[in-house]
């Protein structure tokens, strides 16, 4: 055993939460399935929360606003050391894919329930993840690097082909893009895009990539463990979205040939092995018809990860914890197996007929759907409350059948019987959305959903 592992193995088997609402609870109910005892942290506003009453223990972080709690580094890091903690489970957003927060949490002598600061960074920045992923031999979007005088970026973009996108170097979750269409607008659009990815991401360098439309949006799951094995856990299609927000996404990706779906799972192992990942962690492609392209890689668990787990049977979540502390990865390539197909809607706490404007506030009615094949993970209750200072997603309704057939029949039953009152929420949109031949059919990519709400109004 290698003087790191042992150093990870002697940690006390309890985690601190650094996050809220449903990915709290799922780390925690992950905890306790292996034994391992959870601190949750709480701002203000969730002192009272379902999530937090579900934990061995919690702390306090600060105020309401997450820039005073939540992603406040040095209040999370002693949170943990004064409860004891021997790890931090980072799940999604807020600090789970800052690089200094994995530093420091490994030098205050924590484990980080991830990869290492250093691939953080790497994955994190997307010229450079663009980088790695071609030293792999991983296909990607034609581009460039990062471009800094306007000289350069009208020469770069005289090599590509019109539409391009313009995207924030450190960007993500949308922020920091803009498409062009004429080499008129390229001044305009880096200027804007690099005072959104300035104001973001305090780091305002920009790149070109063509627009590949229409492409579909699929994803790879992958874990990777501290003794070199990586594995994929096939993959999740994610191509309804709305202003790349996902708002669908299912596994396995209806339609894909078996070549192709082969290619690029090959593809994210290789890309993972390559960078020296550990954990769980997700590479993005674009994909059309039979070409695919690396997007980028998430270091860090997905909202969407329920589905991958129904059609492999794998707890990742678990999987995270095992691999933290040490442990050779539960299963090798040979027994991963697919079985039937799953689909996730990701409820939201705003109104799709006001431009899913936020709808914050007491929740008065939340009847959750049961039945064969049907999962809700949320961290709320009814009585609890959305605050109007954080995501507002609210819960996840994840549907397993044998085959996309009844996954879809499952995903009407779930949704028709959800019933929320006292704020708006996404979930009839999301039943409209199954009735689309389209949808039924599995014939959407990226846009398609814009199009569709355009075509609705």
């Amino acid at each position: 055993m290698s003087a790191r592992s042992a150093n990870r193995t002697s940690q006390p088997q309890r985690v601190l939460v650094a996050n809220r609402g449903e990915i709290a609870l799922r780390i925690i109910r992950a905890a306790h399935a292996l034994g391992w005892e959870t601190v949750a942290i709480h701002s203000d506003a969730d002192a009272d929360s379902h999530w937090v009453a579900q934990a061995d223990a919690s702390v306090h972080v600060g105020p309401s606003p997450a820039r005073k709690s939540y992603l406040d580094i040095a209040a999370v890091i002693d949170a943990a050391k004064n409860s004891q903690c021997g790890y931090v489970h980072p799940g999604y957003g807020f600090l789970a894919e800052s690089p200094e927060f994995a530093e420091r949490v490994a030098a205050a002598g924590l484990v980080f329930v991830g990869p290492s600061a250093t691939v953080i960074e790497s994955m994190g920045n997307k010229v450079r993840a663009r980088q790695s992923a071609e030293h792999a031999r991983v296909p990607v979007v034609p581009g460039t690097g990062s471009l800094d005088e306007p000289e350069a970026v009208q020469q770069a973009a005289a090599e590509l082909a019109f539409p391009l996108m313009v995207k924030a170097a450190a960007g993500g979750g949308g922020k920091g893009i803009r498409v062009v269409t004429a080499s008129e607008e390229l001044s305009a659009a880096i200027s804007a895009a690099q005072a959104e990815a300035q104001a973001a991401f305090g780091d305002g360098a920009v790149y070109l990539e063509q627009v590949i439309s229409p492409a579909r949006h699929i994803e790879v799951q992958i874990l990777a463990d501290t003794r070199g094995n990586v594995v994929h856990l096939f993959e999740r299609d994610c191509s309804i979205q709305r202003r790349r927000q996902k708002l669908i996404e299912e596994a396995p990706a209806t339609g894909l040939s078996d070549a192709l779906r082969a290619q690029m799972t090959a593809a994210a192992v290789r890309l993972a092995a390559d960078v020296g990942y550990q954990g769980a962690g997700t590479v993005e492609f674009l994909v059309q018809e039979d070409r695919f392209y690396f997007l980028e890689m998430n270091t860090r668990i997905q909202v969407e990860h329920p589905i991958t787990e129904m059609v492999t049977g794998v707890d990742l979540v678990a999987e995270q914890l095992r691999i933290a502390a040490g442990a050779e990865l539960s299963m090798s390539q040979d027994n991963i197996k697919l079985a039937g197909a799953a689909m996730e809607f990701r409820i939201n706490a705003e109104d799709p007929e006001q431009d899913f404007f936020p709808s914050p506030g007491p929740i008065t009615r939340f009847d959750l759907p049961e039945g064969a094949g049907i999962r809700v993970d949320s961290g709320f209750v009814a009585g609890g409350e959305i605050a109007p200072y954080y995501d507002s997603m609210l819960a996840k309704i994840i549907v397993h059948g044998r085959d996309r057939a009844q996954a879809l029949a499952r995903a009407r039953q779930a949704l028709s019987a959800l019933a929320i009152e006292g704020i708006n929420a996404t979930q009839r949109l999301q039943l409209d959305l199954l009735r689309h031949p389209d949808v039924q059919a599995g014939h959407v990519a990226t846009a398609w959903l814009e199009q569709y709400l355009r075509g609705s109004r």
